[in-house]
């Protein structure tokens, strides 16, 4: 039987628990449809080398002045939807009054989505991202004399992998961020857009896009990410929530969801996805 514990002369209020939105949409993509399918397939296709053109004739008894001729490679990366979740949850008629409408079906729907639901799918994708990282230096010790150059270093890792400057995020805990507080070396730029503050932007840094996320949702041993979304798909295929009134069996309201997602890091794009561990 659920513990319920019924109003005697209580409000009719809820201590909700403190909660964060998620940010994944600033580090992902959802540039492929699933519609219709449950497997996608990409192409990754080879490029030729540079030759010197023959202009006298060919050369190294090639048969063409462009030199000898490749064929091109198209290997597929196929991405299915691992993560197919469901809850489920009733809420009695009487409970709903004598707990002076604090328990309802549509209020409590809301609080599981935001309590459990997203936090679920934004530990899924953040974890699924440091593992499948392009770019994975060795960990190390974040301090706040280092903080800096560690990140401005990774940084020169994705120029040299030649990833757009656009776009870039870079992801931090709440006690990374710290330690960039206190670095006197980072001028973090923070006169943003509303806009941008809504999604969870906090300031910028080296053209990087600052978004801070609690530990709870990231591995243990996380210092910070550095991703642009072109490389990561997180599609939600399926988001179906529900709330039956007086279904058979129950006098009051069943509440059913299911989400169906996934998250994948694309093989030609891998590094622009940089994970950089603490020691």
């Amino acid at each position: 039987m659920a513990n319920i514990q019924l109003a005697t002369q209580f409000l009719g209020a809820v201590d909700e628990l403190f909660t964060t939105e998620s940010k994944k949409s600033l580090l992902t993509n959802e540039d492929f449809s699933w519609v219709g399918a449950h497997n996608i397939k990409v192409y990754s296709v080879s490029t030729a080398q540079m030759n010197d053109y023959g202009r006298n004739g060919p050369e190294d008894g090639n048969w063409s002045r462009y030199g000898e001729v490749n064929d091109l490679d198209a290997t597929t990366q196929e991405m299915r939807l691992r993560k197919d979740r469901s809850f489920t949850f009733a809420v009695d008629k009487l409970d709903t009054d004598e707990t002076k409408m604090a328990l309802q079906a549509a209020s409590a729907l809301a609080r599981q989505i935001r309590e459990v639901v997203i936090p679920e799918v934004d530990r899924y994708v953040y974890a699924e991202m440091c593992q499948h990282a392009g770019q994975a230096p060795a960990a190390i010790a974040l301090t706040e004399a280092n903080i800096y150059e560690v990140i401005i270093g990774n940084n020169k890792l994705l120029d040299d992998a030649e990833v757009p400057e656009t776009g870039r995020v870079l992801l931090v805990t709440p006690d990374t961020y710290l330690l960039m507080k206190k670095d006197r070396n980072i001028i973090m730029e923070t006169d943003i857009t509303a806009e941008m503050r809504i999604r969870g932007v906090i300031a910028l840094l080296d053209g990087l896009t600052v978004i801070k996320v609690p530990a709870t949702r990231l591995p243990d041993d996380f210092g910070f990410m550095i991703a642009h979304p072109v490389a990561t798909v997180a599609p939600t295929k399926l988001e179906d929530y529900t709330i039956h009134q007086n279904p058979p069996g129950i006098n009051g309201d069943l509440v059913e969801g299911r989400i169906a997602y996934d998250c994948h890091i694309l093989n030609n794009k891998a590094k622009a996805v940089l994970y950089q561990a603490t020691a």
